[in-house]
């Protein structure tokens, strides 16, 4: 039987092989997982439909095809070409042998090693890591990315420190002051080649500040009616989901019905036109555990209520977490949300996710000194208070757009009465 490129999704019409865990004359079992295709920012597993032997590959590492080109092909018991290359019948002891070590010997030989995806292989040699010593949660005990980075978390990745040889005895002296300085990074000093999602999202970084004249406006908000709904749930949305409440979704909602006031920041530049966009899919910048970086598409955000886009953006983090992103969702964005305030950034100025022409980071909400109007008259209030950065395409709008735009989200934040729709 022949084995295809298959069908990444809607928008996608090939991929690349990224590598081969089987060669020519390997005994596979159905479900084996045959060799790795990439997408842009996606790897995905094809694992064989039947079981058999590998006669051939017909594509090589590192090429790019188009979806249904034959990739290799695998002689399957009963099928024409199996049963005409098949040898006279061999004694019956002697038969007996290559067929139980086929039977029960071919995953036997399939070591961790081979298993190992190109992501799961660079992590283990950067942190100079031996998988056998890594218990894999994947398909049949296939270690993941995720495997590895609990490793290295758990501390148990740390290599013993070979015993040292006896000191001579000496006259006891003053203990020494303990050093100031940190060990350095097990990183220092070494060279990390870009991998293939590095690379792209360097390639796709510069062609867009080539592209897109970049201007950037902020806005500080004032999250204190966000709080009043927030943190009245966020226990118990923690200990029924699972994760936490955090004010992503919040300004996601705002963003969608700002957006609708303001439709041409969920655009695209096409030649010398604006195509203004007919749905909103927000695309979510997403952190790989400082491996990478993709930008994940919830579809018709504007349809969503806020714990609806919750649960849309943990789903679609956890997923590109754990390798598990389908190709589409990374397709169709019409306008991206950045948060790097989990790690307390003022404000950040992100790069324009092309062919889009607005991106915003939303920046760590901190309590802060803010003037507030009681009775008509100022005063000093201790408030939840974050910025929100917005990077434009000053081709599509100006500022006076945008700026109308930041305002108009600014009161929707502020104003809103969060706690209905829940």
């Amino acid at each position: 039987m022949d084995v295809l490129m298959p069908q990444l999704g809607e928008t996608v019409s090939e991929g690349t092989i990224a590598e081969w865990h089987k060669k020519p004359g390997d005994a596979v079992e159905k479900g084996d997982v045959l060799l790795d295709v990439e997408t842009d920012k996606v790897a995905t597993e094809v694992t064989a439909q039947a079981s058999g032997t590998l006669t051939s590959i017909e594509v090589p590492q590192g090429e790019t095809v188009d979806v249904g080109t034959v990739l290799a092909v695998i002689a399957v018991e009963g099928e024409e070409a199996a049963a005409a290359a098949e040898p006279a019948p061999a004694p019956a002891a002697e038969a007996a042998a290559p067929a139980a070590a086929s039977a029960g010997g071919g995953l036997a030989k399939r070591t961790s090693r081979e298993r190992l995806s190109p992501a799961v292989r660079r992590l283990l040699k950067e942190h100079n890591l031996d998988s056998g010593a890594i218990t894999g949660s994947g398909r049949r005990g296939r270690i993941t990315r995720k495997d590895v980075v609990a490793h290295i978390e758990s501390g148990a990745s740390a290599p013993a420190a070979p015993p040292a040889a006896p000191a001579p005895i000496a006259a006891p002296q003053p203990a020494a002051p303990p050093p100031v300085a940190s060990a350095p990074s097990p990183e220092a000093g070494t060279r990390i080649p870009f991998d293939r999602i590095r690379r792209v999202t360097a390639a796709h970084m510069v062609s867009s500040k080539a592209t897109s004249p970049h201007v950037l406006q902020t806005i500080d908000v004032d999250f204190h009616q966000v709080d009043v709904a927030r943190l009245v749930r966020k226990d118990r949305w923690k200990q029924e989901k699972g994760y936490s409440l955090t004010y992503l979704p919040f300004v996601a909602r705002a963003i969608c019905m700002a957006i609708a006031e303001f439709p041409r920041v969920n655009a695209s530049v096409e030649d010398d036109s604006l195509v203004i966009h007919a749905d909103i899919n927000l695309a979510i910048a997403i952190d790989l555990n400082h491996e990478g970086l993709v930008a994940a598409v919830t579809r018709n955000a504007d349809s969503l209520s806020v714990p609806e886009l919750a649960e849309a953006f943990n789903d679609l983090a956890t997923r590109a977490r754990s390798n598990r992103l389908k190709p589409d969702d990374l397709q169709g964005g019409t306008y991206t949300l950045s948060n790097p305030g989990p790690f307390g950034t003022l404000f950040t100025a992100p790069i324009i996710n092309q062919p889009q022409v607005g991106i915003m980071s939303m920046d760590a909400v901190k309590k802060r000194p803010h003037v507030v109007n009681v009775g008509g008259s100022d005063a000093i209030a201790i408030r939840p208070i974050g910025i929100l950065a917005h990077s434009f395409d000053h081709r599509a709008i100006d500022g006076a757009y945008s700026g109308a735009y930041l305002a108009r989200l600014k009161q929707i934040l502020e104003t809103t009465d969060w706690t209905r729709g829940w």
